[in-house]
């Protein structure tokens, strides 16, 4: 039952009286100290009990299924009749509200009429063309419309406007009931994380400068702006809801006091997040912790400088330098990395001293899960220490005499350099043009980042192209690299038989050997999935070829019969071909002994005649 076949649609069996009565009665059968599922306590009742009048057990029960069916449901029985007697009282109440016959039609934006009265003509003219696309067009199409034009659609929605807030007026005229405004709950709102705060803050500017911005557009494009903020603003939106959460407990607790029947849920979630929490402890002056030891110090001074260098090279550079080092130098950075120790416990000591009881025990708690034994007490607090704040700090167990060898062993079995990972369409028309950009906006990278985004989303397709292009033969340039890197490593590994076989000059292209292997090679080639990653590839693929209609694998079947059919012939005469050839060497190889062996016999009869003249002149 919804809200247009409510209970005035059984008038003739139930009235308002009739079905507030079955709930009273119901309520008689709910047990003292109800805390049971509503679907539970309901298994239970007597219907013959709850029963009256002209209706019967059955009838009751059919009714209270169609009642409790239009309420949300509740953990309790004795929750859910608040809610079942309110609805037989206002079935229209909330969200149903609109559904009531009499209630007037809110009239189309000017946007909207334009977009009803073109859409057809525009379907017409590209039917290959989806919904969203057609939106896109559409949405283009009135930005560009000239004022004059677009007055027209504002007219006629500033006259359908003023009529609706008449009508609305006599709406509530007539129907005082339904107006009523609903009782806020008691139960103090939960308070709202940082960046909900500043996203509500933020929305309704946003919302102005860019009014066609749908609230999907709106919400992610505040996400980028909340990620790329600075820690000072991102510092007072935290501040600002660690108070709302303190006021929040302060009128949970007041909240419980008065309704002591009610369960208390002693635990309430941090608005903070992890990183939130850290920069809100850096700034109130918890200290930063040291290295663990004298590698990982050095490491992090190195590389302060190493910006430029991708991530996968810095540590094997860290590595590569700290084996070039003495062992008296390796000695002073662990001599340092322990003084860092030491001053890390006596300014933690300090921090924990200016803290409130609560937030000291959160600050050890965290301390101790991070791995170091706490054993000093805290005695600055005037109450009975919690057993969190019975412990302090300690020096981390000092490394063995050998401790940088592990460190060393793990940095010597790394990886050599991967290529470069391969860049995006949209990444790469971005290098292209951010220098513009940048000048634009006179050098504010957030905007020139979000103007960039704006300007890729509103590019056509055909635009998109040449970038699309070269995204697919960095993605092809990629795994070439990625293939001779790994290639030594596999030819070791993998069986001669499973080798690839040397092509030679003029055999033709083998064709693919399936209707799959055909569809996939199409999908890697065009660059359609290069924001993939390669496992990602495959198993989309082989979702999108179960999603082809039979007729269409069918197609590709036949593709690959006729394309092993043409391969074949073409096999056949490279083969001819190259026996013809070698019939021809073989030709040609015999006619050049040939004439060497004359050669030799002609030279080997002059010898001969020269010899014996030689002889006869002695004589």
């Amino acid at each position: 039952m919804n809200g247009s076949s409510s209970v005035s649609a059984t008038t003739n069996e139930w009235t308002r009286e009739d079905c507030l009565t079955l709930l009273d009665r119901i309520r008689g059968q709910v047990p003292d100290g109800d805390s049971m599922k509503y679907k539970t306590t309901e298994s239970h009742f007597d219907w013959s009990r709850v029963s009256f009048g002209r209706y019967s057990p059955d009838m009751c029960k059919r009714k209270w299924s169609k009642v409790s069916g239009e309420v949300r449901k509740y953990r309790t029985m004795t929750e859910l009749l608040i809610d079942a007697i309110e609805f037989v009282k206002n079935p229209y109440k909330g969200k149903k509200l609109k559904t009531h016959p009499d209630f007037p039609k809110k009239p189309l934006t000017p946007y909207f009429r334009f977009f009803m009265e073109k859409r057809a003509k525009y379907a017409k003219i590209h039917p290959e063309m989806s919904n969203l696309d057609l939106t896109k067009i559409l949405s283009k199409k009135y930005k560009e419309l000239p004022d004059k034009k677009k007055q027209k659609y504002i007219s006629e929605f500033q006259r359908e406007k003023e009529e609706f807030e008449k009508n609305m007026a006599r709406f509530k005229e007539e129907h005082p009931e339904l107006m009523e405004e609903r009782k806020k709950s008691e139960l103090p709102e939960k308070p709202k994380t940082p960046q909900q705060l500043w996203y509500n803050h933020e929305k309704k500017g946003y919302a102005k400068l860019h009014p066609q911005v749908s609230q999907k557009e709106l919400k992610e494009a505040l996400r980028r702006q909340w990620s790329q903020l600075s820690d000072k603003r991102r510092l007072k939106w935290i501040s600002k809801a660690l108070e709302l959460q303190k006021d929040y407990e302060d009128s949970m607790r007041a909240y419980h006091e008065a309704h002591p029947d009610l369960s208390a849920d002693d635990h309430v979630r941090s608005v903070l997040t992890k990183a939130e929490r850290q920069l809100k402890d850096k700034f109130d002056g918890r200290p930063t912790k040291p290295p663990p030891n004298g590698y990982s110090l050095y490491c992090a001074e190195l590389m302060v400088n190493m910006k430029d260098v991708p991530s996968t090279e810095r540590m094997v550079l860290c590595s590569k330098q700290w084996k070039l080092m003495n062992q008296k130098e390796k000695d002073m950075f662990q001599k340092r990395c322990e003084q860092k120790k030491k001053q890390y416990d006596v300014d933690l000591q300090r921090f924990l001293e200016s803290l409130p009881e609560e937030e000291r025990d959160r600050v050890m708690s965290e301390e101790k899960l991070g791995g170091g034994k706490l054993t000093m007490a805290v005695a600055s607090s005037p109450h009975r220490a919690s057993p969190a704040a019975k412990v302090g700090l300690c020096h981390l167990r000092e490394p063995d005499a050998e401790w940088v060898a592990p460190k060393e062993r793990r940095d010597a079995k790394k990886s050599p350099k991967l290529p470069e990972t391969p860049k995006t369409a949209e990444d790469m028309w971005q290098s292209s043009v951010s220098a513009d950009y940048l000048a634009k906006y006179r050098g504010d990278r957030r905007k020139a980042q979000v103007a960039m985004e704006a300007s890729w989303k509103s590019m056509e397709k055909k635009e998109k192209i040449p970038w699309i292009k070269k995204a697919a033969e960095d993605q092809k340039r990629y795994e070439r690299e990625l293939l001779e890197m790994r290639g030594p490593a596999v030819a070791v590994a993998a069986p001669a038989q499973t080798q690839r076989k040397p092509k030679f000059d003029g055999e033709p292209k083998k064709p693919p050997v399936s209707g799959y292997q055909m569809f996939s090679q199409e999908l890697l080639t065009n660059g359609e999935l290069n924001h993939f990653s390669l496992k990602e590839r495959m198993v989309e693929i082989g979702k999108r070829w179960q999603r082809l209609s039979p007729t269409l694998k069918e197609q590709y079947k036949r593709q690959v019969e006729e394309q092993q059919a043409e391969y074949r012939g073409q096999l056949e005469a490279w083969v001819q071909l190259m026996e013809r050839g070698f019939k021809m060497t073989r030709l040609l190889t015999s006619c050049l002994f040939q004439n060497d062996d004359d050669e030799d016999e002609e030279d080997d009869e002059e010898a001969t005649s020269s010899e014996d003249s030689s002889q006869s002149e002695s004589d």
